[in-house]
């Protein structure tokens, strides 16, 4: 339409009908120029999403989370919120001394409006399946076809990492998905602007996200921009010098805590095996079930990367710290450590492809199709996969028995209760999981302390503990019970509550 008819329309309907006229016309223009695979796309991250919320949700309010690690975010949090030093009493610690993770200060308003500790599982779920926008922004470019596209949304939506991640409790990590991936979207691009708000926010996440950054600095530096990858490299190495034997050390006294996590004595111990015996080192990556887990990163996106590998290999240094890691959970698909490698892997695969003839292109993509597939089917929780998460449900005798017990124990109260319910409990300013105080266990600055008996344990006014007690449990709780009386019981828990004047031993 000509600007005189648009005029001549503003002068007889009048300038708040026109404008709304007009914003019909561009909306009716935008929604004209969505696409089948835009709608596809949208609907698989939206889906997910949803499906990832409600389980998390539903396994919340089963009791199948815990102190570690959804309670402790959850305090943590909580205490902020409230202006308070965030202190968690479940771990000993405070929030940001066990890992610079200052990207929860931006959740800190949401616990001024929803009181409902459901509110990190929603983010999570939001936050984890918004990192499949970058993923088709850049596939849909690089392979000139929104249809490929979308299979790489699958591919990261349901890679076992990002689904595990999504379900394990709750961990800023989740955040690495949306942030990573928007980093490398916008280094690819050129987007220079994003990328260093990407990067940024990538390590609030976690000071050791910089074994992420640093690589793609160093491809940025000989690819794109020099000094923009120059600048990355020097300021993630940099913040995470300052954050371990800066910002940890100040809150907490002491630098890395994981160090116990490094085989052969630590860094200068694998250094040196690597030139005195190197097959002690090789021997030590393959064994365990360590090629198995690598076969887990890669076979979602059918290894496509190795056709020109050198974006992938952005996550290399991620993937050798946890093949050569002693903690069992660094390598093992189901836990968060993984996550940060989903995004590398699914933009570096869709990298390599970009350099393939478009013949060959849609083959391996379709390979890459199946491959997501089956790899969902094989190892990610997933409708209609093998596998699955274990949870009673949060209509489960138990759970609802749970519910009515913690119903008794005033919001001011100082507690110490069963793991699993410290989840429940997680907003006061102290609450312990049992043996805590009473024995030290996974607490303190040396979380693997075990055995004696903290300070404050007189200071407990309420216990939370299940009928049926195994023999560790028993036997430490038998020697306070004489300082406590149950105020209420069930089938299934009981609640002690201390006597003001416990009889002497």
């Amino acid at each position: 339409m000509s600007m005189a008819y648009y005029r001549l329309l503003q002068r007889k309907c009048g300038r708040k009908a026109f404008n709304t006229y007009r914003f019909l016309i561009n909306l009716r223009s935008r929604v004209q120029q969505i696409t089948l695979w835009q709608v596809v796309a949208s609907s698989l991250i939206g889906l997910a999403g949803l499906y990832f919320a409600a389980l998390s949700v539903e396994a919340h309010r089963s009791l199948a989370t815990s102190a570690y690690d959804f309670g402790l975010y959850d305090q943590g949090i909580w205490l902020l919120s409230r202006f308070d030093n965030p202190f968690v009493t479940l771990m000993g610690r405070n929030l940001f001394g066990d890992h610079t993770s200052f990207v929860l200060l931006l959740l800190v308003p949401l616990y001024w409006i929803f009181n409902s500790s459901s509110t990190l599982f929603i983010v999570q779920a939001l936050v984890i399946v918004a990192g499949g926008v970058p993923v088709f922004l850049y596939a849909r470019k690089r392979l000139e076809s929104e249809a490929m596209a979308t299979v790489f949304v699958g591919a990261y939506l349901l890679h076992p990492a990002t689904v595990w991640t999504a379900l394990e409790n709750f961990h800023p990590d989740a955040f690495l998905g949306l942030f990573v991936a928007t980093a490398m979207y916008a280094a690819l691009e050129r987007k220079w602007r994003v990328y260093l708000v990407a990067c940024v926010l990538a390590l609030s996440v976690k000071e050791d996200v910089a074994l992420v950054l640093v690589p793609l600095g160093i491809w940025v530096a000989f690819r794109r921009h020099r000094k923009v990858g120059l600048f990355t490299v020097l300021t993630s190495s940099w913040y995470m010098l300052i954050a371990i034997f800066g910002i940890q050390r100040g809150i907490n006294g002491v630098t890395f805590q994981n160090s116990w996590r490094i085989p052969f004595g630590g860094p200068l111990g694998v250094l040196r095996t690597a030139f005195t015996d190197p097959l002690a080192l090789l021997s030590h990556l393959w064994s365990d079930s360590r090629p198995y887990y690598l076969l887990q990163l890669v076979l979602p996106v059918a290894m496509g990367f190795v056709v020109f590998p050198e974006v992938a290999a952005i996550a290399g240094v991620v993937v050798f710290v946890n093949i050569l890691s002693s903690f069992w959970y660094q390598y093992h698909i189901e836990y968060h450590y993984s996550f940060v490698i989903v995004p590398v892997l699914v933009i570096g695969t869709v990298y390599a492809l970009g350099r393939l003839p478009m013949h060959w292109r849609r083959w391996v993509v379709a390979v890459c199709a199946l491959c997501t597939l089956g790899s969902a089917f094989m190892w990610s929780p997933v409708p209609g996969a093998r596998t699955k998460v274990a949870y009673n449900g949060s209509n489960h005798p138990m759970v609802v028995a749970a519910r009515e017990a913690l119903s008794k124990i005033p919001s001011d109260a100082i507690v110490s209760a069963y793991h699993p319910l410290t989840a429940q409990l997680a907003r006061r300013e102290r609450i312990y999981a049992f043996p805590v105080p009473f024995r030290r266990a996974l607490y303190g600055l040396d979380p693997f302390a075990a055995g004696d008996v903290l300070p404050f344990a007189d200071e407990i006014t309420f216990v939370v503990l299940p009928v049926n007690m195994d023999k560790e449990m028993t036997d430490t709780w038998s020697q306070v019970s004489a300082r406590f009386t149950i105020s209420y019981a069930n089938s299934w828990w009981v609640v002690y509550q201390r006597i003001s004047n416990p009889p002497d031993k």
